[in-house]
């Protein structure tokens, strides 16, 4: 059975430390900090996630569920990612089901401490991620727009 998602006192913790890094740019950059705003209140509210680059394109995937990020990008369908001095504007979309399978797999193998939120395995076929895509929301970040 996967496990559920608690926000403590040590997540808390590390994402601040990480949250720190970010902003100063010293972390990696597959790391980002992603913003939105909240759904209700128009806050930011800020977090520190992955920016997963796979099969050639951006994704965001919430490896605990249907976080408060989660709802606050669907409202919007946009989100900001900074990295140090480095920040964007992107809109984003959520994925089906067989869109997000691959990407889950891709995303437990980068990010190892997010597998015991997961059912599937790594090495589980694809059809195992998709079978439990509904728990874990995927947003594909967009194409840029092309210069003319």
């Amino acid at each position: 059975m996967a496990r559920k998602y608690k926000y403590g006192v040590v997540r808390k913790v590390g994402n601040a430390v990480i949250g720190a890094l970010l902003r100063a740019g010293v972390a990696p950059r597959s790391y980002v900090l992603l913003t939105t705003s909240g759904r209700r209140t128009g806050l930011p509210r800020t977090t520190p996630i992955r920016l997963l680059k796979y099969d050639g394109k951006e994704w965001l995937v919430a490896p605990y569920g249907e976080v408060a990020w989660v709802h606050n990008a669907r409202a919007a369908g946009k989100v900001v990612l900074r990295h140090g001095r480095s920040t964007r504007t992107v809109s984003v979309f959520e994925c089906g089901a067989e869109e997000s399978a691959p990407v889950l797999r891709e995303y437990i193998r980068k990010e190892p401490v997010t597998r015991p939120y997961f059912e599937a395995k790594r090495r589980d076929p694809v059809r195992a991620f998709a079978a439990e895509a509904s728990a874990h929301p995927v947003f594909r970040i967009a194409d840029p727009p092309n210069p003319s």
